[in-house]
């Protein structure tokens, strides 16, 4: 008896199994009904050059794309920062930035005086870059923060002297016609190919002496490689708009 239900069990069973399949088969593909864009075709590049679509602001040759360029030396391929800030001739909004910074070798000083420079996004947010190997500062100061506003998840620095990746994802804040904010920026940064900004909210501009606020600015502002009394070097920057 119990042989006979349990074979009656597996036959009700692999019909349910074939209705269902039938079932899957017979049944109409759904669609989101959105008219998309096709998506352009690029050429990605790879460690050696840029995505065919980038905008290179720094090839290791000159930086007539900056403004006060002519301050900072550019030898061997890499720029050494000097004299003053420098800002690009372009202006840029929401934005994918790669650059490739190195702290000097020598190590001289400590905290904030040791390996200081910095990304300014719009010329107002700020990821830091600093020599953070070893070297105890506050932490919404240290290498990968954006600065004064969150620190970074972790500490992903190589030694002084070496090489070092900044890829960034920047969505830029926006304002209404009366300057008051709409949404917030946000960042995440890959600090040598590691998380260490994950879509964090800024909370406005990133001053040393004055808690962050938003000030009502353009769509598109310059970006800013900061020059803080260190010789950082760079080289390979390269700019996608989004």
């Amino acid at each position: 008896m119990i042989r006979r239900n349990g074979a009656w069990c597996w036959v009700v069973l692999a019909g349910l199994v074939g209705l269902v399949c039938c079932a899957w088969m017979t049944a109409a593909e759904w669609k989101s009904g959105k008219v998309w864009p096709e998506p352009k075709v690029i050429d990605p590049g790879d460690a050696t050059r840029p995505p065919s679509d980038a905008i290179v602001l720094f090839d290791g040759k000159d930086l007539s794309q900056w403004e006060g360029g002519d301050q900072w030396i550019v030898k061997d391929g890499y720029a050494i920062s000097a004299k003053t800030s420098i800002t690009t001739k372009q202006a840029f909004g929401s934005c994918q930035l790669h650059v490739e910074w190195a702290a000097p070798e020598k190590v001289e000083g400590e905290g904030q005086g040791r390996g200081n420079s910095g990304v300014y996004l719009m010329n107002n947010y700020e990821v830091q870059i600093l020599d953070s190997y070893n070297n105890t500062t506050y932490y919404d100061g240290q290498c990968g923060a954006i600065y004064k506003q969150h620190p970074p998840l972790v500490n992903a620095c190589r030694k002084p002297g070496q090489w070092q990746t900044y890829d960034i994802l920047f969505e830029a804040p926006q304002f209404d016609k009366s300057g008051k904010l709409k949404r917030p920026g946000y960042l995440t940064v890959l600090h040598n190919g590691v998380v260490v900004q994950n879509h964090a909210e800024i909370e406005g501009t990133t001053a040393w002496d004055r808690p962050p606020a938003y000030t009502a600015h353009p769509d598109k502002l310059p970006l800013q490689l900061q020059f803080h009394g260190n010789p950082v070097r760079f080289r390979n920057i390269w700019i996608r708009e989004l």
